[in-house]
């Protein structure tokens, strides 16, 4: 199933390893230093500030939706 993460992109379900808040990040050192050492292309998809952080195995996401909301489509398309 896929789930979508904003602007229009879809994202394989079993591609995504984590989806983090964006209060976590700030708070994480250590989230803070794995995002900015990724090797991965970074994909901004919200054109103000991002809620949450979407990591894949191909990509990081900076999403405009809530981690929370994100949760919620990833358990519908696990039905």
């Amino acid at each position: 199933m896929y789930i979508h993460v904003g602007e229009d992109i879809l994202v394989r379900s079993k591609d995504i390893v984590a989806i983090i808040d964006k209060q976590s990040v700030h708070s994480s050192k250590m989230i803070e230093e794995f995002l900015e050492r990724q090797k991965h292309s970074v994909i901004n998809l919200s054109k103000g500030s991002y809620k949450s952080v979407v990591i894949t195995t191909k990509e990081i996401y900076f999403s405009p939706l809530a981690s929370g909301t994100l949760k919620k489509r990833s358990a519908k398309s696990a039905i």
